[in-house]
């Protein structure tokens, strides 16, 4: 597969501010045929507690962004964004946060010349009810279209990019248990969820064996009705993707498989080409770092694995990539990584399209 592009650009940053970290970024079509892309944002560094969900808008099919605007500011970390549009006028943002004594430990290490600024906002915050009220895999509701949004709510489980939509048109929620699972429970799961706020369980996804851990998985709804999933798997020696489905709906799943090599990379996100393609695209976290995709044509039985999108050899803090599809059938991917060494993470896109 030929991949055919012009440059990566950079599209939300926070330049002249030490408020100028964004990360885990994802973009879809909105009703009205602006493009959305949604982020984490305006933080110090990888972990910190300033984390807020940001939105920026698209009219002209990417030439062109608005500065992050701030959608989602719990007093936690508010971290992975993902978006989703359903119905006439839906559109959900998904994200999630850390406990305080999470920040407490790791923030400071992220963000050392910070210290006392960071310890000071903890400090403030440990004395309100935040976590009661916020703490968990959150998500927001619009319902004129991604102009304005609602209340915070709270769903069991959690993923980088967010849910996707059932043929019934109700929204399918794929991810990680947010809460610590006993050993030998499974840790990801299958949600329906409501704009009201409710949320109902359908299912799990068996772990997979072999000491490998499960996170931050990606649905996609084939032409079939069939859910397919793409799925983070790691330990010291894996982080790659696995595969399962499901043909009832997200009530049951297969057992995952691989589908990329023991460090081919990940989390991935799953996007349909007008022309039926299939598309995953993936962080690669081995020299010389970047972002890769695989392509099928047979519905996700086989793939063609690890065709070279961007690569740049600063940092492997990058990935998180999401795709939409423009107009004239070109791919639009955002993802997140830092241009040069000793330079904080910005979110970039790359326009591109394929040849086979």
């Amino acid at each position: 597969m030929k991949i055919i592009s012009g440059n990566a650009t950079v599209i939300c940053e926070n330049k002249n501010s030490i408020h100028n970290y964004f990360a885990w970024p994802s973009v879809t079509r909105l009703p009205d045929g602006r493009l959305a892309m949604v982020a984490s944002g305006f933080r110090l560094s990888h972990i910190c507690p300033f984390g807020k969900g940001v939105i920026c808008y698209s009219h002209d099919e990417g030439a062109t962004w608005t500065a992050p605007a701030v959608i989602l500011d719990t007093p936690l970390d508010d971290r992975d964004c993902g978006i989703c549009t359903f119905g006439a006028q839906g559109v959900i943002v998904t994200s999630f946060n850390n406990s305080i004594a999470f920040q407490k430990k790791y923030a400071l290490r992220d963000s050392p010349q910070s210290s006392g600024y960071i310890d000071a906002y903890l400090e403030k915050i440990s004395n309100l009810d935040c976590e009661e009220r916020f703490l968990g895999s959150t998500f927001i509701v619009s319902q004129d279209g991604g102009n304005t949004f609602g209340d915070v709510y709270r769903v069991p489980v959690s993923s980088p990019h967010g849910p996707c939509v059932l043929p019934d048109g109700t929204l399918l929620y794929v991810g990680r248990f947010f809460d610590v699972r006993a050993d030998g429970e499974n840790v990801l799961g299958s949600y329906r969820i409501f704009p009201d706020g409710h949320s109902e369980k359908l299912g799990e996804i068996a772990n997979v064996p072999g000491g490998l851990q499960s996170w931050e998985p990606h649905a996609i709804v084939l032409n079939s009705g069939t859910v397919l999933v793409h799925i983070r798997v790691q330990n010291k020696d894996h982080f790659t993707v696995y595969q399962c489905e499901s043909s009832d709906g997200g009530k049951t799943f297969t057992e995952p498989y691989p589908v990329l090599a023991d460090k081919g990379g990940a989390p991935a996100h799953l996007l349909r080409h007008s022309s039926g393609m299939l598309l995953s695209v993936y962080g690669y976290r081995e020299v010389p770092y970047g972002i890769r995709v695989m392509f099928s044509r047979d519905e996700g039985k086989t793939w063609n694995t690890d065709a070279v999108l961007w690569e740049n050899r600063v940092s492997a803090d990058l990935g998180y990539p999401c795709s939409v599809e423009l107009r004239d059938g070109h791919i639009l991917t955002v993802f997140y990584g830092h241009t040069a060494p000793h330079t904080p993470a910005v979110i970039l896109q790359k326009i591109w399209r394929f040849e086979e």
